[in-house]
C-alpha cells in the first residue's frame, strides 16, 4: 500500500459533522415557497384535508426538502466557519499529493419517514469510503463518497444522501484544441434568404411594402399593414439606437464570445431587430445610446450584423 493510500484510508469512517440541528423546524411557508418554485402541485402539501384522504395525519414536506432544514444560515457562512477541519484536512492531504482538481460525479438520496410541520431535523456526516486510484478521462484520481444520516426529534432516521466527488491530478498534456465551432445556422427559407444574401455584402436591407411603403422586420411574405404581398427593400443607414439589452454569461458555446451583448437595436427608419454589441464592455452598455452598424463575417458562409458605439462627431 502506498503512502498516499494509507493517509487517505485513515481518514475512511471519521466523522465531517457531528449532530447538527436545522436552524427551523419544518414549517408551512418553505413548504409554500419550494412547492410554487419547483411547479409541484401536490396537495398533500399544503392541504391538510386533501392530505388527510390519503391516510396522513396532515400535510407533510415533501421528501426532496430535507437538505433544505438543515441549510447553514447567511450569517454563519459569511462568518467564515470551517465546518468540519477532518474534511479540510482531507482536502489538504490530496492537493499535496497532486490530486488538485474536483468534479461533482454523483448524488444518492433515499426517504425513509415523512416530515410534518413542527418537526426538527439533525444530520450527521461521515466519510463512507475512499476509492484507490482511479484512471479516468479528466486524469488519474480518488472517489470520496460521504454519507449524511437524517434524524427527526425522535431519533428516527428519516433519509440518507451520499454525495460523491471524483479529486484528480489534471492532466499534464492538454489536447490539441479543437476548431472552434461555428455560429449556429439561420433557417433560411423564401422569405428571408435575401436578407442573408445581402448581409454577406455588409448590405442592411429592410423589407419595405410596395403598396403602402411601411417597413417591416422581421422578414415575411405579407404586409402586416395593408396584407399585400408585393414589396422590395431598402438599405438601413446603420445607424440606430438601443432599445434593449442583456448580457448572456451562461451557457457558454463555442463559437460566441463572452461576455456576450445581445441588443434589440430600433434603426433610425424605425424598425428593430436584434443584433451582437461589439467593441464595448457589458457594463458600458445602456439603453438609448446611439450605435453604428458593424459587421461579423463568422465564417464563409455567414455574416451577421453587428452594432458598436457611435462615433461622435466633433464640431
Amino acid at each position: 500500500m502506498s503512502d498516499i493510500s494509507a493517509q487517505l484510508d485513515a481518514f475512511v469512517g471519521q466523522t465531517l459533522v457531528p449532530t447538527t440541528w436545522g436552524p427551523d423546524e419544518v414549517n408551512i411557508p418553505m413548504i409554500r415557497h419550494w412547492a410554487e418554485t419547483m411547479g409541484d402541485t401536490n396537495p398533500v402539501y399544503l392541504d391538510d384535508e386533501a392530505a388527510r384522504a390519503t391516510g396522513r395525519d396532515g400535510v407533510v414536506a415533501p421528501a426532496q426538502m430535507l437538505q433544505v432544514w438543515i441549510m447553514r444560515t447567511f450569517t454563519d457562512k459569511m462568518a467564515g466557519n470551517d465546518p468540519s477541519q477532518v474534511w479540510t484536512d482531507l482536502i489538504a492531504t490530496l492537493d499535496a499529493a497532486g490530486y488538485s482538481s474536483v468534479v461533482a460525479t454523483d448524488s444518492d438520496q433515499e426517504f425513509f419517514a415523512e416530515l410534518r410541520p413542527g418537526d426538527r431535523v439533525n444530520y450527521t456526516e461521515v466519510i463512507e469510503s475512499i476509492s484507490p486510484e482511479k484512471k479516468t478521462g479528466l486524469g488519474v484520481g480518488h472517489f470520496v463518497t460521504t454519507l449524511k444520516t437524517y434524524r427527526n426529534g425522535d431519533g428516527e432516521v428519516v433519509g440518507t444522501q451520499r454525495w460523491r466527488t471524483l479529486r484528480f491530478k489534471p492532466q499534464e498534456a492538454a489536447a490539441p484544441e479543437a476548431p472552434r465551432a461555428l455560429r449556429p445556422r439561420p433557417a433560411l427559407n423564401a422569405d428571408n434568404a435575401f436578407w442573408f444574401e445581402a448581409a454577406k455584402e455588409h448590405r442592411l436591407v429592410i423589407q419595405r411594402c410596395t403598396s403602402c411603403k411601411t417597413l417591416r422586420h422581421p422578414t415575411g411574405p405579407m404586409c402586416g399593414e395593408c396584407q399585400s404581398l408585393e414589396w422590395d427593400t431598402i438599405d438601413a443607414s446603420g445607424r440606430g439606437t438601443v432599445y434593449s439589452f442583456v448580457v448572456n454569461h451562461h451557457p457558454k458555446i463555442d463559437a460566441f464570445d463572452y461576455p456576450l451583448v445581445v441588443a434589440v437595436i430600433e434603426l433610425e427608419e424605425g424598425t428593430r431587430l436584434i443584433a451582437n454589441m461589439v467593441g464595448i464592455a457589458p457594463e458600458d452598455v445602456v439603453v438609448d445610446m446611439p450605435v453604428e452598424l458593424d459587421w461579423i463575417d463568422a465564417d464563409p458562409d455567414l455574416t451577421l450584423p453587428a452594432f458598436r458605439p457611435a462615433v461622435r462627431e466633433e464640431h
